[in-house]
């Protein structure tokens, strides 16, 4: 069983910043991709940003030139670097990862609140 740990969520003002982690319990190299979801109250859940095991990522529109994917292989961690924060990047947000078997394991979420 894959476990998820997630933190960096928080309050924080329109334009600021935050850095989400999520720490998977086994070596990364196990993993096929990592990926960053959120959900916003009254929505359903949508695909932020995604990394493969070669690097290569995906965002969504809404986030483009605004957040970072990224991940440490060293400390089995992906991290998602969200800039200019708008109050409509109030969301839960999830760590999802897929094992190359196809696997999906989730994190449990974490809450990031835009607001002045």
């Amino acid at each position: 069983q894959v476990q998820l740990a997630e933190s960096g969520g928080g309050l924080v003002q329109p334009g600021g910043s935050l850095r989400l982690s999520c720490a998977a319990s086994i070596n990364v190299f196990s993993i096929r991709t990592m990926a960053w979801y959120r959900r916003a109250p009254g929505k359903e859940r949508e695909l932020v940003a995604g990394i493969t095991s070669g690097g290569r990522t995906n965002y969504a529109d809404s986030v483009k030139g605004r957040f970072t994917i990224s991940r440490d292989n060293g400390k089995n961690t992906v991290y998602l670097q969200m800039s200019s924060l708008k109050p409509e990047d109030t969301a839960v947000y999830y760590c999802k990862v897929t094992m190359w078997t196809l696997n999906d394991y989730w994190g449990q979420g974490t809450q990031v609140t835009v607001s002045s």
